[in-house]
């Protein structure tokens, strides 16, 4: 869930993502869900010559499964936050863990 919460945080932010089969496009993005499925808008392609059908195209819903990057903006990650929020998880995965082992 932790990722899922980070990429909520982006939502209206300028992001490109980089699919498995190495096509790229840059666009804003508007929603996201509990999958890492992506819908972005305004979007625009990174290599036109090779994929000039997606041109035309100005809004995508992207499955995540078929993402490998999302590159993102720097001023956008607050990087301690995240670290924070990670150690949290941790910690609270463990917790869970130990009183699961003791019923």
């Amino acid at each position: 869930m932790l990722f899922f919460s980070f990429f909520k945080s982006l939502v209206g932010k300028q992001v490109i993502v980089e699919f498995k089969n190495d096509f790229m496009l840059t666009g804003t993005l508007h929603s996201v869900d509990q999958y890492l499925n992506m819908k972005v808008t305004d979007i625009t392609v990174h290599n036109p010559e090779k994929y000039p059908y997606m041109i035309s195209v100005k809004n995508a819903f992207i499955r995540g499964s078929v993402i490998r990057y999302v590159h993102l903006p720097v001023d956008s990650v607050d990087t301690q936050l995240l670290q924070d929020a990670t150690r949290k998880e941790i910690l609270q995965n463990r917790q869970q863990k130990k009183t699961e082992a003791q019923v």
